[in-house]
């Protein structure tokens, strides 16, 4: 079948192509990359309004006459390129924002696809309408709007989460849960608010190649190398500054045990290299599931702090600090845990390996792209 994936978060479509593709489709991604990030699509729009003298332009414009020139040129790419949005037996769009402009231009975008073609489907990855608005309503535990409720900077900081819930981003999640046949959830944090939606399809753990990410877990020496990245502009979303915190305690009481490598900001094929060396990783802390970073982590044998709730443990039938480590919204526990693995890296060892083997068997790239097959074909 001739399949469009439209938009990338990390390498989720990338890699669920590749699935697809060993599967005999025809699959095309288009995208941006995922900004810094560099990611590997097919066809990738050129985002040049967003860095730069052309930025500072577009946000003048923007603000005095309300002109988006960003949206102006992604909308002048698509239609450049309608060939790719028409005629395919399945479309899937990475979100609710997939072409990253406003919602009027997005919708005009949309518009095009789900009239060109008659099965598309809306996968629940990164943020949306309905997740930002368990978040918001506070259903979840705690979540990436906890910093936000927690006054942790200004609130125009947290507009990448709440522009969500305004109303032309409301409108726009209305206009395509007209159109899609379901949406699919990439993890937990976006299964449990889908849950009772009459179009949900179910969950399809993200996709992992791991014949390209090969195990790596070091000996450990005088020293437990623990690896940081952080997106500065997803500091607070990610709770890095939690992480931070932690680390300040533990180098208190063992800075001659641990080696910390910390990074910001760079693109992908620089950042999966540079946590090779490293025992522990440090991923994200609001959340209930692994994203694609910590999976990855995971498939290379890394010891990785991210999300790993009870909800996460039930469903996959697992027992906690055996696979991932649950980074709690808690500093100091998160100190206490890192401790544990410091002194205790026996343990460390055998999570590494039951990483690598959860990602085997629960995210295997073709495992992943057959159940994407059989969720979309049963609404064709």
């Amino acid at each position: 079948m001739r399949i469009l994936l439209v938009g990338e978060y990390n390498s989720s479509h990338k890699t669920l192509k590749d699935g697809l593709q060993t599967l005999g489709h025809e699959v095309t991604v288009v995208g941006t990359g995922d900004g810094f990030k560099k990611r590997m699509v097919d066809v990738n729009f050129s985002e040049k309004y967003k860095s730069g003298f052309p930025l500072f332009l577009n946000k003048v414009l923007f603000k005095l006459f309300k002109i988006d020139l960003h949206s102006r040129s992604i909308e002048k790419q698509f239609f450049q390129n309608k060939e790719l949005f028409s005629n395919n037996d399945i479309v899937q769009l990475i979100n609710e924002h997939s072409f990253l402009t406003q919602p009027k231009t997005e919708q005009k975008l949309l518009d095009f696809i789900f009239k060109n073609n008659k099965n598309v489907f809306l996968l629940s990855c990164g943020l949306d309408h309905i997740s930002v608005k368990f978040a918001y309503d506070k259903k979840y535990r705690y979540s990436v709007l906890t910093p936000y409720f927690e006054g942790k900077k200004h609130k125009k900081n947290y507009y990448s989460i709440t522009k969500y819930l305004s109303p032309p981003f409301e409108k726009l999640h209305r206009f395509i849960f007209e159109h899609i046949k379901g949406v699919i959830a990439s993890d937990l944090d976006y299964h449990v608010p889908l849950e009772k939606h009459p179009k949900y399809l179910g969950m399809v753990p993200n996709p992992i190649n791991p014949e390209v990410l090969k195990y790596n877990f070091p000996e450990i020496g005088d020293k437990v190398v623990i690896f940081h990245g952080i997106n500065r502009n997803n500091y607070f979303k990610k709770g890095n500054y939690l992480f931070e915190e932690a680390l300040e305690i533990l180098e208190s009481k063992h800075g001659d045990k641990i080696k910390v490598i910390t990074v910001e900001s760079v693109p992908y094929d620089t950042y999966i290299n540079l946590f090779n060396d490293a025992h522990i990783l440090l991923d994200q802390v609001f959340a209930y599931d692994q994203g694609f970073n910590a999976l990855e982590a995971m498939a290379k044998g890394k010891v990785v702090f991210t999300g790993a709730e009870k909800e996460w443990l039930d469903y996959f039938g697992l027992e906690e600090d055996t696979v991932a480590i649950n980074a709690l919204p808690d500093s100091e526990k998160i100190a206490e845990k890192l401790e544990w693995l410091v002194l205790n890296p026996e343990k460390m060892k055998e999570i590494s390996g039951n990483a690598r083997k959860f990602i085997e068997t629960e995210h295997d790239y073709i495992k992943s792209a057959q159940r994407y097959f059989d969720l979309w074909n049963s609404k064709m």
